[in-house]
């Protein structure tokens, strides 16, 4: 395996990226509380992108309740500690295997359900996202490097092409348990390497074809392959945790 350093994720939507910036520049104080953040046309100039991406990327921030906004003001941070604790599934403890297990059994049970709607809405630029974000995840893998936020991107692609906005706005609610900033520990509270599922870009190859081919019933159940076999797992280092 080729240690070289994986190249940028072309997978990632421009609205997660810049979502992402901005999270950034508040969690570190850049933005700090009550400061305004730049206007759209500012973001849209400085990103060279439209209108529609800035706006979505402001409301992955607002879901997370990062930013508000102000009517014929702008858009505001907010406290990010605060806002943590405010957030739906603040208590979820997701540096222990029990709260990733939780997490999956709801992502099982939303994310079935968004492939297959994806499969029969989606169009043909939101298959090039969904199959430009598992390349993305192809070279993280094969770079050695940590998957998550490559994965975190391929399924906010299926989530958008359900054409249903609420999909990829509980998505992004969810994405601190996605996309956890530490790793999980054992029993014994002893931190554990990353590794990520050997089987993970062959899962996703499934799911895509599946929707490629507009076919729901299929993509669910890639869907839910994918997604049980990573409970399955994660069931089994629990076991063997307190075993």
């Amino acid at each position: 395996m080729t240690n070289t350093a994986a190249p940028p994720n072309p997978a990632r939507t421009r609205a997660v990226m810049i979502a992402d910036e901005l999270r950034r520049e508040i969690e570190n104080g850049h933005f700090r509380p009550g400061d305004r953040l730049p206007s759209e046309s500012e973001l849209t100039r400085a990103h060279s992108v439209s209108r529609t991406v800035v706006r979505e990327a402001l409301g992955l921030l607002r879901s997370e309740g990062l930013v508000e906004a102000r009517k014929g003001s702008g858009v505001f941070a907010l406290d990010p500690a605060n806002a943590r604790r405010s957030q739906p599934f603040s208590d979820l403890d997701m540096e222990r295997l029990s709260g990733v297990i939780e997490l999956f059994e709801l992502r099982s049970a939303f994310e079935i359900r968004a492939a297959g709607l994806a499969a029969a809405r989606r169009s043909a630029q939101q298959i090039d996202a969904i199959v430009e974000a598992n390349k993305a995840v192809s070279a993280e893998y094969e770079n050695g490097g940590n998957t998550r936020e490559a994965d975190f991107a391929f399924h906010y692609a299926i989530a958008q092409a359900t054409q249903n906005k609420r999909f990829p706005e509980f998505l992004a609610l969810i994405r601190p348990g996605i996309v956890p900033r530490v790793e999980l520990e054992a029993g014994s509270g002893t931190p554990r390497a990353y590794k990520p599922n050997t089987e993970l870009v062959d899962e996703h190859m499934r799911i895509i074809d599946a929707i490629i081919d507009g076919d729901p019933a299929r993509a669910e159940e890639a869907m839910k392959i994918h997604l049980e076999g990573s409970l399955s797992r994660y069931r089994d280092l629990l076991r063997k945790a307190n075993g």
